[in-house]
């Protein structure tokens, strides 16, 4: 990659965060909240993998805390890298508001969970299916929960490096217990590839409950080495 390439992609994702961030601390009332993400993958080898994420998320712009996640976990490739299973664990801390109250009270989650993840292309839409398995230790409470996620990748550039994507997904939560649908989630992003290893996404999230919903905006970083 040229130094005159990285610079372009780094002007854009810095001018795109630029015009975004002061809207969300405009929207701030509007309970417009903001996820900054980064999601790793160091290879070990053709077949294995571990993966590293951490998720920094706001209610609103940056400074009011939602939830710290940090989530590692080691795969296996097969069928030419189209499939990975993994095994993980995640450390979640999250920060909510007393009801009626400006508030906090502050919980810990330790969870381990099982993924598959199934790729495939239709023409020149890449799809992915990821179904996980989770066992949540919230505080003293044990939970299990399912997640289906589809996504979808479609590029608007030629193939190679700098180029734009847009990227869309839903994701559906299940407890095992009642009540059984947890929660949703919506996506649509733009997202620009400074080389096959990384990547950067803008985009718009909606998460919504049984009898409630909130909107995010997404700043993701995905990086492979």
């Amino acid at each position: 990659m040229s130094d005159a390439g990285f610079k372009k992609g780094l002007f854009l994702v810095v001018l795109a965060c630029g015009l975004v961030l002061p809207s969300i601390s405009i929207a701030q009332e509007s309970h417009l909240g903001n996820w900054l993400i980064y999601i790793g993958n160091k290879k070990v080898n053709s077949k294995w993998n571990v993966h590293h994420e951490i998720q920094y998320r706001n209610y609103d712009a940056i400074g009011d805390l939602e939830q710290l996640l940090l989530r590692t976990g080691l795969g296996y490739s097969f069928n030419e890298s189209k499939n990975n299973i993994l095994i993980g664990y995640g450390y979640i801390l999250s920060k909510n508001y007393s009801l009626n109250s400006s508030e906090k009270v502050s919980i810990k989650e330790h969870r381990i969970f099982q993924q598959f993840i199934s790729k495939q292309s239709i023409g020149r839409v890449g799809l992915s299916h990821r179904y996980r398995l989770e066992e949540r230790l919230v505080e003293s409470r044990f939970k299990v929960r399912f997640r289906y996620f589809l996504g979808f990748n479609i590029p608007l550039t030629r193939k190679g490096d700098h180029t734009f994507y847009l990227s869309a997904y839903n994701e559906v939560f299940l407890n095992s217990k009642t009540a059984i649908f947890d929660r949703n989630r919506l996506y649509g992003g733009v997202g620009y590839k400074l080389h096959e290893d990384l990547k950067f996404e803008l985009g718009y999230m909606n998460q919504f409950f049984e009898k409630s919903s909130r909107d995010q905006i997404n700043i993701i970083c995905f990086l492979s080495f």
